[in-house]
């Protein structure tokens, strides 16, 4: 077996990395080792062979220099929630939010399919840092993979290379994370995670969010455990910089599942009269969220990730030009379709796709030309708006927190919750219509609690512990708020225009935060009436207005019932503050509401 040793990167590292490379290596016999440095020479490398195996297709470089397209397996394009295990000693720690399964058993399990799955394969050790380098915010892993196409992702997504691994050996500890893209059986597929052991086991799939372990593996399911025992916050949300036209800049954080407008919000345009008055908006981070409490007790958070895995469907000039902007050179495009010409092509682009996302000529008979959950790998310094504060050691404090989701009806264009307990249980009753980022239906309503069910790496009723717990003396918190951008009308449209419009939210949200704007209270929180909103030059009938702002008492009755049965459902783990805080909205409600709702109510 060829050997290229860690030494040859840096003259010493890791006793324990280097036994635990060579305890994989005896398992999955790879015929080689390669420990990457992150380097522009090796990622040429490693294009040109993924080029040659066919691994990647150059795109057209005229257009898009430094473009590529990767094609996963057709069974392979989504994270698998029913394959992803969180593995706890005690099933209780886990909790109902998670696919479970003993330590031991899952160690053997998953084992038994990695021995000898590297044969004929180099074996991949990627030393990563998720956060900027320096930062003490930051955690580091290795990723040990047997895909180049996980190495370059990971090299757009991470801090990866000699770097992460000079700051592994001075802390001496990281997470853990084992992966191989198998034989891409379906039913040989697992993402298990060990959060008392800091570690990941993934097998079977290349997709990224089962495959790039330092992205929702790493950063939400083993942080948020890291993060509870460290007394942080590791969450699900992008990181947007809003500065007006006094140039003060508040940074909000929000939570919105999967392909619900988090990068368009991430790089929102203000619209022309807010540009005009000197409105801008700055991309921090548009996934992922850590947060920890400063020495002047307000929350500083940082975007641990480098780059945007972004969903390409639904990008366009009209929604996101600037993610569009982003993505013109050095990306790597996955499952989308190809013009004439080759340039990439998803659904909301002009002109007209020839081959579609698996590789066949474009037929409509066969489904769209890009898979809906088809993807892009940019690094985030590309972005017009991206904010050199990304990069801060300290992170950027919080003024806000978003909570979102699809909601057709019923939930209000946006309130602020009364306080953080309130604001805690607005985030814990969170619903949304399902999205195609996971396998199975789409359109079904599901709770997903901070929008983080497919990522809370431990019981749901902890995690909402741990949230509460950040509510002490001395605590600068966060106005916590709720949007819903996707109400909609009797005819089954929009309500709200969405996009660059969704800064005249974000407007009467920071107006909050400084105590300016003015709102009317309801049962459900503080609600702005249409005139504490910055409608001027928006084309928007009273009616939409009044519809979009509306709070139906009697409509919000069952719907509080059912989030009070949702947070049975953690039986004894749930806080009683959470619970009592549901009562008393439950209470107001029913005091609100006409009396034939009370009587139905019960």
């Amino acid at each position: 077996m060829r050997r290229v040793r860690a030494e040859e990167i840096m003259s010493s590292t890791l006793e324990t990395l280097n036994r635990w490379v060579d305890d994989v290596a005896r398992l999955t016999r790879p015929d080689a080792i390669h420990w990457c440095d992150g380097s522009d020479a090796e990622s040429q490398m490693l294009t040109e062979l993924m080029l040659a195996r066919g691994d990647l297709l150059a795109l057209n470089q005229e257009t898009h220099p430094g473009c590529h397209l990767h094609r996963s397996h057709p069974s392979d394009v989504a994270r698998v929630e029913h394959l992803t295990l969180v593995c706890t000693r005690n099933r209780e720690d886990a909790g109902p939010n998670n696919h479970w399964l003993a330590p031991e058993e899952a160690h053997a399990k998953i084992d038994a399919l990695f021995d000898g799955c590297m044969q004929g394969r180099t074996l991949y050790v990627v030393p990563y840092c998720m956060g900027p380098i320096d930062s003490p915010l930051s955690r580091c892993g290795v990723e040990i993979t047997d895909s180049p196409y996980v190495v370059a992702n990971m090299r757009v997504m991470t801090r990866m290379g000699a770097a992460a691994l000079a700051r592994i050996e001075r802390e001496g500890h990281f997470v853990k994370g084992l992966h191989s893209t198998g034989d891409l059986d379906p039913d040989r597929r697992y993402i298990m995670h060990f959060p008392e052991e800091l570690s990941i086991k993934s097998i079977g799939s290349g997709y990224g969010g089962n495959a790039l372990l330092g992205k929702k593996c790493h950063a939400l399911r083993i942080a948020s455990w890291q993060a509870r025992d460290e007394g942080w916050l590791a969450e699900h949300m992008l990181i947007v910089g809003i500065e007006n036209p006094q140039g003060q800049t508040h940074y909000v954080a929000a939570a919105f599942p999967s392909a619900c407008g988090k990068t368009n919000l991430a790089m929102l345009i203000p619209p022309e009269g807010y540009r005009r008055d000197g409105w801008k908006v700055w991309t921090v981070g548009d996934d992922i969220c850590w947060m920890k409490p400063g020495p002047d007790g307000r929350l500083w958070a940082i975007n641990p990730e480098a780059g945007f895995f972004g969903v390409a469907p639904g990008t366009s000039q009209a929604t996101n030009p600037n993610a569009l902007a982003t993505v013109q050179r050095d990306t790597i495009f996955t499952n989308v379709a190809i013009t004439a010409d080759g340039q990439p092509w998803w659904e909301g682009l002009p002109g007209a796709p020839t081959v579609d996302w698996q590789g066949r000529p474009y037929d409509p008979a066969n489904g769209p030309a890009a898979h809906p959950n088809s993807r892009f790998t940019v690094s985030a310094r590309q972005a017009p708006s991206w904010s050199p504060e990304a990069e801060a050691a300290q992170g950027v404090p919080i003024s806000a927190i978003i909570f979102g989701g699809r909601r057709p009806s019923l939930v209000p264009l946006v309130f602020e919750a009364h306080d953080w307990t309130h604001g805690v249980l607005v985030g814990a009753a969170m619903g949304s219509e399902t999205t195609a980022a996971a396998t199975g239906a789409v359109g079904v309503l599901r709770r997903d609690s901070m929008a983080m069910k497919p990522f809370c790496g431990y019981n749901y009723g902890d995690y909402f512990a741990h949230w509460l717990s950040f509510d002490r003396p001395g605590a600068q918190l966060p106005k916590i708020f709720h949007v819903n951008w996707f109400r909609k009308g009797a005819d089954g449209r929009f309500l709200w225009p969405g996009y660059g419009d969704n800064l005249r939210v974000l407007e009467w949200i920071l107006g909050r935060c400084e105590g300016r704007a003015e709102a009317r209270d309801t049962p459900i929180g503080f609600v702005p009436r249409p005139g504490d909103l910055n409608l001027a030059g928006l084309d928007l009938p009273r009616a939409a207005i009044a519809e979009l702002l509306d709070v139906d008492a009697a409509g919000w009755l069952p719907e509080m019932e059912a989030i009070g049965e949702y947070l049975a459902t953690f039986g004894d783990r749930t806080p009683d503050r959470l619970e009592t805080e549901q009562r008393r909205i439950l209470a107001a409600l029913a005091a609100a509401a006409p009396a034939p709702a009370r009587a139905a109510a019960g």
